[in-house]
C-alpha cells in the first residue's frame, strides 16, 4: 500500500488570521511539503493542475522536477493533469523527461478537470470533454509505446513518422491512473488499458464511489487484465488531527466553515458523517481509513489532502508529523488484511521487473522432458 499527500495548490485566506500566501510562498510551501512527506516515510506527493486565479500549479512537471532534485524516494504524481486541454505530444515529452530525471519516480493521474472555463483558454470545446479524453489518451499511449507514430485524429494536426523524445525510461512508460468522480467513461478507459483508477472520494457519500469503482473492476476483468480484485485502485481522503479530538474539531472548524470548496454548506459534523473527511484523534483517522477497504475493496494507494482551506504551512507540517506517527500502524493493518493475489502498488521497478520476466518467459527455450510412461485415458 502506498500512502501520500496531494495538494490543489490553492491560495486561500486563513480565516483565523486573514493572511493569504503569495504565489511564491505557496510554490515554495509545496516543495517543503513534498520533502516532509519523504521525511515521515510517505510514498507519494501529488499536485493537481490548475490554471484559474487562486491556484499556483500551472506547470506540474516543472515543479516536480525541482522536487525530484531534492528527494530520493517519493513518487511524484499529479492529482490531476488535464488530458483534455494539454497537447499529448507535450505531455509525453514532459513526463518522460521527469521520469528520467527522477529515476523512475514519476506517474500521472489524468482527468478532465473540473472547471469548464479552462477549455477555451487552451483552444478546446468544453462540450467535447469525453471525446478529448479518449482521443488524447490514445495518442499519449501510442507516443510512449511506439518508437515511430503515424496518427490522425479530430483535435490536433496529424503526425507523420514522429518520435517522442526522450523515450520512456527503461522502455517502460510512466504508470497512469485515470481520475474521475462522476464519469463512467473514464473508468472504462482505465479498464480497457489495464491502467489504475483513482477515485478522489473527498466530497460525496461512499455509495457514489462504490458504483464507479465496482464498474471499473468489472470492466478490468472483462478486458482480460485479471480478476476484479486485481484491479489497481487509488483513493483520496482528508484529515485534520490533534492528539485530542475536541482540540482538532475546535481548531479546524473555522477553516471548514470558510473554505471555498465546502464552506457555508453542510456542518462539519454532517460532512464527516457523509464523506471520508475525519477531524479528530490519530486513532480516529486510523479507524476511518482502514474502513475504506470494507467499502471499496482492497486497493493500492491512499492519498490525503491536508494543505487546503487556508491552513498555514506550520500547521500542515504538524499534520504530517502526526501522519508519520500512524503510518506504521496503517501499513501493518492493511498488509495483514490484504488477501493473497491482490497486487502491490505499481512502481517503476516492479513494472520493469514484470516486463523482463514476461519477455524471458516468452523467449526461453522449452527444456526437454524426461520420457514418462503413457497415461491411460479415463472416459466417463
Amino acid at each position: 500500500m502506498q500512502f501520500g499527500i496531494f495538494s490543489v495548490g490553492d491560495l486561500t485566506v486563513d480565516p483565523t488570521s486573514g493572511s493569504i500566501p503569495t504565489e511564491h510562498e505557496k510554490l515554495k510551501a509545496l516543495v517543503t511539503i513534498a520533502k516532509k512527506v519523504e521525511d515521515i516515510g510517505g510514498d507519494v506527493f501529488a499536485v493537481g493542475e490548475h490554471h484559474d486565479s487562486g491556484f499556483v500549479p500551472g506547470s506540474i512537471s516543472t515543479l516536480h522536477a525541482f522536487i525530484a532534485a531534492q528527494t530520493e524516494r517519493i513518487i511524484l504524481s499529479t492529482s490531476i493533469a488535464h488530458i483534455t486541454t494539454n497537447d499529448p505530444v507535450k505531455m509525453a515529452e514532459d513526463y518522460a523527461t521527469l521520469q528520467h530525471l527522477s529515476g523512475g519516480r514519476a506517474d500521472l493521474v489524468l482527468g478532465r478537470g473540473n472547471t469548464g472555463q479552462v477549455y477555451p483558454w487552451f483552444g478546446k470545446d468544453p462540450s467535447k470533454g469525453v471525446e478529448l479524453t479518449i482521443e488524447n489518451y490514445q495518442l499519449l499511449r501510442r507516443l510512449w509505446d511506439e518508437d515511430v507514430v503515424n496518427w490522425e485524429g479530430n483535435f490536433r494536426t496529424p503526425l507523420q513518422s514522429f518520435t517522442s523524445i526522450p523515450r520512456p525510461l527503461d522502455g517502460v512508460a510512466p504508470f497512469v491512473w485515470h481520475g474521475s468522480i462522476r464519469t463512467p467513461e473514464v473508468a472504462e478507459i482505465a479498464a480497457y488499458y489495464g491502467d489504475g483508477y483513482f477515485a478522489n472520494n473527498i466530497f460525496w457519500p461512499k455509495e457514489h464511489y462504490i458504483r464507479l469503482i465496482n464498474f471499473y473492476r468489472q470492466r478490468y476483468e472483462h478486458y482480460g487484465h485479471g480478476t476484479p480484485e486485481q484491479a489497481i485502485v487509488g483513493l483520496g481522503g482528508q484529515f485534520f488531527m490533534r492528539k485530542n479530538s475536541q482540540d482538532a474539531i475546535r481548531e479546524f472548524r473555522p477553516y471548514f466553515d470558510n473554505a471555498p470548496v465546502y464552506g457555508h454548506g453542510p456542518s462539519l459534523e454532517d460532512f464527516q458523517a457523509q464523506t471520508p473527511l475525519v477531524v479528530g484523534s490519530p486513532q480516529e483517522v486510523i479507524e476511518k481509513t482502514l474502513a475504506f477497504a470494507d467499502y471499496f475493496g482492497d486497493y493500492q494507494r491512499q492519498m490525503f489532502l491536508v494543505d487546503h482551506a487556508g491552513l498555514p504551512l506550520k500547521t500542515v507540517l504538524e499534520q504530517l508529523d502526526l501522519l508519520g506517527e500512524i503510518l506504521p500502524t496503517l501499513r501493518a493493518e492493511f498488509d495483514a488484511r490484504r488477501p493473497a493475489g491482490v497486487p502491490d502498488a505499481p512502481t517503476h521497478a516492479n513494472r520493469v521487473a514484470a516486463r523482463d520476466a514476461k519477455l524471458a518467459s516468452e523467449t526461453s527455450p522449452v527444456e526437454p522432458t524426461s520420457p514418462v510412461e503413457p497415461v491411460e485415458t479415463v472416459t466417463a
